[in-house]
């Protein structure tokens, strides 16, 4: 196996499939990546087991300047490898396979280093009965960045450590919940005429990989099976295991009506709970008061060893009983963001029970974040 190649894009081919290595893994040769060359492209593929990616530089894409000499292939060290070509001191490198050993070299720089046979890699998982659709990378973007935020990290409830979505023709509803927040968003499919019907938990630390990726792609194109899913992004395929199991009933947690509301800029809000915090990440349970009354909204953050913050805050309008309720202001302050500086409706039942946060006149939730107050008494 030989091959000569523009070195920055196999160094973008190299950290796109090196977001799905670990260096944690029970097997050792998926810490190596897999390079394939044949006559027409070099193949390079990286794997964790739960993910895997799959990325190709064709011999036909006049950036990549590849010319094949030999076809063959080989696994190596995914960091030392990477790191190497990372250092080369030339714009072009060139990749000679002689048994397991690999010979780089670029300019007057030259290195051997010690592989594993391509046959030892494990295979990419094959799919049956699949459902496709093709979607706007951009809104696979919007529902990943929206709604990651409220999945677990907590492995002992494996399944709300994925995104739980829903399809249904051309829509798509997507949830998240660690039982103290939760995040919806319902969006209609542009430019696809996809009659799909699935419902399937993706790991959201696998969506987080994926989005990495989409920068710069206009669609995908999705295949979804019992247990996989997988994401075409042109030259780069993402797979996915899925999370096995029923998620919880979230529709349940979300509140039909309200007794308080407030109308705010998500920017104004999040800039005082940000103030607030700076004394409340100093206290030992990490929470914020906020007091509705008298048409007056102030903010709260105490730490009995630092001292207290109030901040009247320049609501929009308060509408209903009055109310004092505490949370816990990251929670807040990560449901805020997703808004992107819009006005919101802060909507409250009582100081016990959850609220909401919607863009300001939205009734329909397709667009909500829920967040489970905290007991201070």
């Amino acid at each position: 196996m030989q091959f000569t190649i523009n070195r920055q894009a196999f160094i973008k081919a190299l950290n796109d499939v090196s977001r799905a290595i670990s260096s944690r893994t029970t097997i050792p040769i998926l810490t190596n990546i897999k390079l394939v060359l044949n006559d027409e492209e070099l193949i390079l593929t990286g794997s964790n087991a739960d993910i895997s990616i799959e990325t190709t530089i064709p011999q036909s894409d006049t950036s990549a300047q590849l010319v094949i000499t030999q076809p063959g292939g080989i696994t190596l060290p995914a960091t030392f490898f990477t790191n190497i070509v990372k250092r080369l001191p030339a714009d072009k490198m060139t990749l000679a396979i002689d048994g397991l050993r690999a010979a780089i070299t670029s300019g007057a720089s030259a290195f051997t280093i010690n592989g594993q046979d391509v046959q030892n890699y494990p295979q990419l998982p094959e799919m049956e009965d699949v459902q496709s659709l093709s979607v706007s990378a951009a809104q696979l973007v919007d529902i990943i960045s929206q709604t990651k935020i409220s999945a677990s990290t907590q492995e002992s409830r494996p399944i709300l450590t994925g995104i739980h979505l829903q399809l249904t023709g051309n829509s798509v509803k997507a949830v998240t919940t660690d039982s103290h927040r939760l995040s919806q968003r319902i969006v209609t499919l542009t430019g696809t005429d996809a009659d799909v019907d699935a419902d399937v938990i993706i790991p959201a630390k696998a969506f987080n990989e994926l989005q990495s990726l989409l920068e710069g792609q206009d669609r995908v194109d999705i295949k979804l099976a019992a247990n996989q899913a997988v994401f075409n992004l042109g030259h780069t395929t993402f797979y996915t295991r899925l999370l096995e199991g029923n998620y919880p009933e979230t529709d349940r947690l979300i509140p039909t009506e309200s007794t308080t509301a407030i109308t705010i800029e998500a920017s104004a809000l999040l800039g005082a709970i940000d103030r607030a915090s700076l004394l409340s990440h100093e206290s030992r349970n990490n929470v914020v008061q906020l007091s509705l009354k008298n048409g007056a909204a102030v903010l709260t953050g105490n730490s009995q060893e630092v001292g207290q913050v109030k901040e009247e805050l320049g609501a929009q309008t308060i509408d209903g009983d009055d109310l004092e309720i505490s949370f816990n202001p990251d929670y807040v302050r990560d449901a805020l963001r997703v808004f992107n500086g819009k006005s919101v409706d802060v909507k409250f039942t009582s100081n016990l029970r959850p609220f909401t946060l919607t863009p300001a006149g939205e009734t329909d939730n397709k667009q909500l974040q829920l967040i489970t107050p905290v007991r201070t008494f």
